[in-house]
Parts: C-alpha cells; structure tokens; sequence
C-alpha cells in the first residue's frame, strides 16, 4: 500500500498543502515546531481516527478556522481509493469514500494502513495502561474494523454506567428496600448485561491478537538486543480470576461467549464496591498489555535501552503481522532517528528499505541514517509569518515555495 496524494485544508499550521507522494522513501526536513509531524500526523489519524500526539480533535483545526479537511488517496495492490475527513471540534466529524458520504468515519478504518515510529512510542513501555490498550485497539480496528464500532459501543455503555453509579448512588445503596432503589438496580442490571456483551469482544479479540503479536514481538526484539532477556507478552484482565474458575486454562478462554459469561459473575461479585466507589471496575477499559523482560515487568525494570528495544519490537511486530495479512502498511518514521543509537538505527532501515512506502520527519539532515538509501522524495518544511498567524509551507526542489 502507499499514498499517491495528500491534500489538507486548516489541519494544524497547513492552511493550504497538494502533495503528491511515489513508493519508496519520502523525507521531510524541517526545524521542530515547523509543521513536518503535521503532515505524517494527517496521514496517521486517517487511518486511525486518531492523533499519536493529542486526544482530542480540537487541536488539529487551525486557529481561526471552523473545521479541518483530510484527503488521501491510497493505492493497495493497484486499487485506488480517495478518503476525504472533516474534523469539527464541536460537532460530529464527517467523512467521505470516492464520492459516497459514510455513515460514520469509522467506515474509513482499514483504507489506509499504517504503522508509526515515533518518540511518543516510548509510552507503551513506561506509560500508563491506556497507551498500551490503545496500541491493541488501533492494531484490531486496522485488521478488522467491524471491533471498532464494538469498542465505540462499550464506550458509550460504559460512560452510561458510570453516570449511573455516580448520579445514583443513595438509590443503590438503599437497594430493593424501595421502589427508587429497585429502579436503579434494574436499570443497573441493563446497563451490565450490555456493558459484558460488549466487553467480552473486546477483550476476546485482544486476548486473540496477543497469540498472534507473540512471536513477532519476541523475534523483533531479539534481533534488535540480543544480549537482553527475551520478550514476552501477556494480558492481564479483571475477568483473569474468573475465567480461570470457569474453564481453567483452555482455548475455550478465548471465546466472547465464556469471557462474557466470566464479566457477569465478576460485575456480580463487585456491585456493591461498585456502587461504593461510584464507578465501573470491571471490564477492558481496565485491564492492561503486559510487557515482560525474562521474569520482570519492563515497565520499571528495563533500562533505557531496553525500553527502546521494546517499543520498536511493538511496531516491528505490527508491521509484520499487517504485512501478514496480504499488503505493506505504510511506514512512517516520526522523528525517531534522532533518539536512536547506530544498531537500532540500522534495524529500522532494514525494515524501511524493504517496506512499499517510508515517509520519514527529522529537523536535520544530519539525524538520517548514512545508509538511508533509495530516498526517492526530499521536502524541506520552512514556516512564515502571515496576517492570519503562522503557517507551514513545503519549499520545493528548486526552492520556491509550494
């Protein structure tokens, strides 16, 4: 797969940018705060519906404008599809496929693939579980984008529930002793059997992905260290305990039906702490990616080179099982250079030597591999002052502005 165009409208510092982009290696040079992450970045929230460096959309508008435009046109095995966004930051964004109006963005998922390096990658291993839940969703959204309106479903089931806990908390505390509280509680009920329904898929396809993300991620990293302990992942869920009292360890744990059957029994045992607390603690939103050197978690225990290590084994491994799956995901390398020392350098021009398109961002020159050969595009991204505020403009080979 690759991108043969790219056009923004008001998308960060881009008032205005036509681009036409060829297989191979692309190059963006420019200083930091100049605007050549915003053009990778467009690429990526198109196929993600979703920024690798902000959540909320508001960002992404440029100052002064009403909304932000998004248009791709992606080649995958000589079919040619072009996706146009637009981004309001306080209204429900619209998209389009070819000259057909979509129901919803997420329809987009799965037309443009893409994997990205970038610093921020680093969270995976020492942030937070939420980044590295969503390092399974987008992976899961991209290989089968019916989950993402599932996941979007839980979502909303969950914001729901919480709002419940929270909104009526002395109703449930007085529980079936009157009418008020048995109101709550069987709405409460509701509420659960959709929030498990929904949950287990989740969950079943995350567990799932992890069979298959296995294998690549221990191979990845071992190439990329390996004088380090051996990787490995697992998945730690609140639904663990349960499961294992139901079906014990078997493939049997794998199926929606079981894991749902598991998030019942375990909504049950936690109601009351639930409504105590006035908040959901069952569930995927809470369960996490687990990251394991040898015996001990990376997060914490890993230096800062194995936490490098780690992180670009977690790409490398997406882009081989996309890869798996029929076509080249558009690579794209965020800045990362820079931050790495010359053997994992060398490990991430391996793989974007041999990948169908590379687009790659450095402030400098000087941050690019020696050996980054077959760069068949070179941008340099420059900046200008203008009545309407600041704005990003790509100089052309020759050097007059685009």
């Amino acid at each position: 797969m690759h991108i043969r165009q790219l056009q923004l409208r008001d998308f960060r510092s881009w008032p205005e940018l036509s681009l036409d982009l060829l297989p191979g290696a692309t190059v963006f040079i420019g200083r930091n705060g100049f605007g050549k992450t915003n053009i990778v970045e467009a690429i990526g929230y198109t196929a993600h519906l979703g920024s690798h460096r902000v959540s909320q959309d508001g960002p992404l508008v440029r100052a002064g404008a009403p909304n932000a435009r998004i248009s791709t046109t992606a080649v995958n095995q000589g079919r040619e599809l072009t996706t146009h966004l637009l981004i309001k930051p306080h209204a429900a964004n619209q998209a389009q496929l070819n000259r057909t109006r979509l129901n919803s963005p997420r329809e987009l998922l799965g037309v443009v693939k893409t994997v990205l390096f970038a610093p921020e990658d680093l969270a995976l291993v020492r942030g937070e579980p939420n980044e590295r839940r969503r390092y399974l969703d987008e992976i899961i959204a991209t290989r089968q984008p019916r989950l993402a309106g599932v996941k979007a479903d839980y979502d909303r089931v969950l914001k729901q529930r919480n709002a419940l806990l929270k909104s009526a908390t002395v109703a449930l505390r007085r529980g079936y002793h009157s009418e008020e509280g048995a109101s709550a509680l069987s709405t409460l009920d509701v509420w659960d059997s959709q929030l498990a329904g929904f949950g287990s898929q989740v969950i079943a396809a995350r567990k799932q992905l992890l069979v298959e993300l296995s294998e690549h991620v221990h191979d990845a990293y071992a190439g990329i260290a390996p004088e380090s302990r051996p990787a490995k992942l697992g998945y730690r869920s609140t639904v663990d305990d349960t499961l294992r009292e139901l079906v014990g360890d078997t493939a049997t744990a794998l199926e929606p039906a079981v894991i749902e059957a598991a998030m019942l029994t375990e909504l049950g045992k936690r109601r009351q702490r639930e409504i105590e607390r006035g908040m959901s603690l069952v569930g995927p939103h809470r369960d996490d990616l687990e990251l394991i050197l040898g015996e001990q978690p990376a997060k914490g225990f890993a230096s800062h080179g194995e936490t490098w290590s780690f992180a670009l084994a977690l790409r490398l491994a997406e882009f081989s099982l996309l890869r798996a799956d029929g076509s080249d995901p558009v690579l794209i390398l965020d800045d990362v250079f820079a931050e790495l020392d010359r053997k994992r350098r060398e490990k991430l021009v391996a793989i974007a030597t041999d990948a169908e398109q590379v687009l790659i961002t450095a402030a400098v020159d000087g941050d690019l591999p020696g050996n980054l050969d077959a760069v068949v595009q070179r941008h340099r991204v420059t900046m200008t002052t203008t009545d309407a505020g600041r704005i990003s403009q790509l100089e052309a080979p020759g050097g007059a502005e685009q």
